[in-house]
């Protein structure tokens, strides 16, 4: 144990409570950067995924009894089968997804903006998802999303990425086989909105009274608004209408995600809100109906639209239709016994076999990278030298170790031990964002230095263009150390070692990746670049919450 005093946070919910624990629940649900969220219920479980980007495994699945205590069970893609992401690139891999449930089939559409639109499915959505397959091999398509309508014949909606084919104002809906696994049609423009709706995306279709209804962000990412569209025919015309936006609240852009409804049509709509460094943060809302429109939210200025609320009443659940009035086939017999209870993994002791599913690569995996078993009870992570570049910084490092931020505010400490093979070799931690840092032991000329790096990245396009610094360095007297990192509401963070916490010079702001929030990083490489047989050896990543994190 660290002698840093305080209860461990094991899982997010120790660090952040949605469930206020008197029949009520707060905003945001989920303090982490679950982005472009959707939803589904199946029986008795709601399942949600979210886009990842360069982050491998990629789209988390989480599962949930009630919209609001949610366990992280699995990814849905473990590789991507191009060789571009055999090295980090940010910005590009999974985009919004989408989940749907169809004859005992769980599916997932997969966007990669650069290469086209994929699927893959599987009857047990904890156990193995299939290899993605190709339904589109096309630049531009974005967030596809799956409708089965009653006659059997089944669709895709999707949208476009500006920065990819210069649209990205236009929803398309083609026809695809029942089996989701080709297009059979080419795609035909329902919506147009250059005027009303500049920038339209994220387009989840829906059938209800008749009606099919395609619920749409619109406006950007950090200021935008819920738009609903719809049609008697799928192929339109459609017409629409702004269900949600910020009004006088302080939720701003609240928008893209999924709606859930249950046996008594009371329903629910999670999305995200921007929340810049940290991401984009998951919120749930009310929706009900009035004369064939839902309505997100709660009315509060008066202007006749929805805002998002702050606290509502806990969700009714129980048995329900989905897709289009099928019945649900309940899956909870196949729910791991303690997945209510496990949560959202955030410390680690790193004494089990496997990695831990809060942990996520800056690429494709590689076992090689890294080992549970050749020291037990710690994760060895080898030295790694990027022979594709001639720097060798953290931005670039396919092997970094990383996890998603669950709260505004934590302190975390680390315990380490450097194993050099050459000089150069570092391990250590950190934040990954357009500007970053991070704090670790390394090797030269026979000696041990406590060193804190920093970078920036100059050019966000692509894989980006990142030039780093040694900021602070201390000669230390041996290879083993305990250190941490205290990140404020504020959104600054600063270095500490542990013991007399002792802070390292220098207070931080946190940042954002590309598309994505900060991230806590385990690394190990050669900051020289060089061959090396070395390794860093972690033996914890110990969470515990602030007081005003809670």
């Amino acid at each position: 144990m660290d002698k840093y005093k305080g209860a461990v946070a094991r899982t997010a919910h120790d660090l952040w409570k949605a469930d206020t624990g008197e029949g009520s629940y707060r905003n945001p649900v989920l303090f982490a950067d679950y982005s472009d969220p959707d939803v589904i219920r199946v029986g008795e479980d709601f399942f949600m995924i979210a886009s990842s980007f360069t982050y491998l495994p990629g789209i988390p699945l989480l599962h949930s009894k009630d919209l609001v205590h949610w366990s992280l069970v699995n990814y849905c893609v473990r590789h991507l089968p191009f060789s571009r992401y055999e090295v980090p690139a940010h910005g590009s891999g999974t985009w919004a997804p989408s989940i749907r449930y169809h004859k005992g089939w769980f599916y997932v559409f997969v966007p990669l903006p650069d290469e086209g639109i994929f699927v893959t499915k599987t009857r047990d959505p904890f156990g193995q998802w299939s290899p993605i397959k190709a339904l589109r091999h096309v630049k531009g398509w974005i967030d596809p999303c799956p409708f089965w309508d009653d006659d059997g014949k089944a669709y895709m909606a999707f949208a476009y990425a500006k920065s990819r084919c210069g649209i990205k104002h236009k929803i398309s809906i083609c026809e695809m086989s029942p089996d989701a696994q080709e297009l059979i049609s080419e795609p035909v423009t329902v919506f147009e909105g250059v005027q009303t709706n500049p920038t339209i995306e994220g387009p989840k279709l829906y059938k209800r009274d008749g009606y099919y209804y395609i619920f749409a962000p619109a406006g950007g990412v950090e200021n935008g608004w819920q738009t609903v569209l719809r049609s008697e025919n799928i192929y339109g015309p459609y017409d629409y209408r702004i269900v949600m936006h910020q009004g006088n609240t302080d939720i701003n852009g609240p928008h893209q995600g999924g709606y859930i409804e249950m046996e008594d049509e009371a329903g629910y709509f999670l999305h995200f809100q921007d929340r810049g460094p940290y991401g984009r943060i998951c919120h749930l809302q009310p929706v009900s109906w009035a004369q064939g429109w839902p309505f997100i939210g709660q009315e509060q200025n008066g202007d006749g639209i929805g805002e998002p609320v702050s606290e509502w009443e806990m969700p009714v659940c129980g048995e329900a239709l989905q897709d289009g009035g099928q019945a649900a086939i309940p899956v909870s017999g196949k729910v791991p016994p303690d997945s209510d209870q496990a949560g959202i993994p955030i410390s680690d002791d790193f004494d089990t076999c496997q990695l831990g599913l809060q942990w996520q690569w800056q690429a494709n995996p590689v076992d090689s990278w890294y080992s549970l078993l050749e020291r037990p009870g710690y994760l060895r992570l080898y030295t790694f030298r990027n022979v594709r570049r001639e720097e060798n910084l953290l931005w670039y490092a396919p092997n970094a170790c990383s996890q998603l931020l669950q709260a505004p505010a934590f302190e975390v400490t680390v315990k380490l031990e450097l194993h050099p093979g050459a000089d150069g070799d570092l391990c250590g931690f950190g934040m990954i964002g357009h500007e970053y840092s991070y704090l670790g032991l390394a090797y030269r000329n026979e000696k041990y230095f406590l060193e804190l790096r920093t970078g920036k990245v100059t050019e966000k396009q692509g894989e980006g263009q990142a030039e780093e610094k040694v900021a602070w360095s201390m000669e230390e007297a041996c290879n083993k150390i305990e250190i941490g990192l205290d990140l404020s509401e504020d959104g600054t963070y600063s270095y500490f070692v542990c013991g007399e916490k002792t802070d390292i010079p220098g207070r931080f702001r946190l940042f954002g990746g590309t598309w994505t929030g900060a991230r806590l990083a385990l690394v190990s490489l050669n900051t020289e670049n060089r061959p090396s047989g070395g390794a860093g050896d972690f033996e914890y990543v110990h969470y515990r919450a602030k007081e005003r994190g809670i």
